[in-house]
């Protein structure tokens, strides 16, 4: 069997600034299955989520893996739950002020200072649902690392192809960090000298809402990244981030309002800057140490 050729990326002749997005209550108001899918097979929202944790406490059993198996389960003799239907649900679910236009908008913002700007989804929620979206069928997203379903030869959701917690969310971070964005790309393990990395950890954004978000907002804390915890604009409900900060889980928090001159924005033009003017020192640190050791 012939080795399989993965395709990676390099490091940029620019600085990368790489902006990961939990999906649900960070870019939406709610879970995206709670917005269509739900409904859809009879139920209310709050009782599906209790029986799918119920299940997972029984049986020892991820909670992720849970709802996944009781979507599949719920859908039979309701849907047909396949691909198109789950990117039906996933065009319909909500968004908070200003997500649509912010991906391209930051992205020439990052440009305009010499930056690299990409926007990855680190998620717990549905690959396919997110894919359903306006701005990922508009290719906003330079990955999305979501919990995903195998489908069989009729297109219809068989069984789990990729199940992303809140632990293993940080693998995803490791891949960007080197350019190695396959998930089965072993590469990850690879050791790459510093001035190989594509995206070194200071050079991360993490937003996210709650304790899902904890073990990538800690990591890219811990190496000089940006973590942010955001909140409902509507609900101004700061408790999950106020319990954060107090825990150094995050740097900063705002509003999840995502329009030109808000918090939020004015934040992360300021995390530009900062790469773009930081940037120059580390390209001078790694010159000077390079041309100190040709002499020795």
């Amino acid at each position: 069997m012939s080795k399989p050729i993965f395709e990676r990326k390099k490091k940029e002749d620019r600085p990368v600034l790489a902006i990961c997005y939990d999906f649900d209550k960070t870019l939406s108001p709610d879970d995206m299955q709670a917005q269509g899918y739900i409904q859809s097979v009879g139920y209310e929202v709050a009782p599906f989520w209790e029986e799918s944790n119920d299940m997972a406490r029984k049986n020892d059993m991820d909670s992720n893996l849970a709802y996944m198996y009781k979507m599949v389960r719920e859908a039979e003799g309701n849907l047909v739950f396949n691909k198109k239907a789950l990117a039906e649900y996933g065009s319909r679910v909500s968004l908070f002020p200003g997500v649509s236009e912010w991906f391209e908008r930051i992205r020439a913002y990052g440009a305009s200072h010499g930056v690299i700007v990409e926007h990855y989804i680190i998620s717990s929620g549905l690959k396919e649902m997110i894919e359903g979206t306006e701005m990922a069928r508009n290719g906003a997203f330079e990955k999305i690392y979501a919990s995903s379903f195998y489908f069989n030869d009729r297109g219809v959701a068989k069984w789990p192809a990729q199940v992303v917690n809140y632990t293993n969310k940080t693998q995803f971070l490791f891949r960007i960090e080197k350019g190695v964005l396959d998930v089965n790309d072993p590469a990850v393990n690879d050791y790459f000298p510093e001035d190989q990395i594509r995206v070194p950890f200071r050079n991360m954004v993490y937003i996210g809402d709650s304790d899902t978000d904890i073990p990538c907002m800690k990591l890219v804390n811990s190496y000089g990244g940006h973590s942010i915890g955001v909140y409902d604009p509507e609900t101004q409900n700061k408790k999950k981030v106020i319990r954060m900060m107090g825990e150094d889980r995050i740097r900063y928090f705002a509003p999840a309002d995502y329009r030109d001159g808000t918090e939020l924005d004015t934040l992360l033009k300021t995390i530009i800057e900062k790469t773009a003017a930081y940037e120059k020192l580390v390209d001078k640190h790694l010159a000077d140490r390079s041309a100190c050791a040709k002499k020795r």
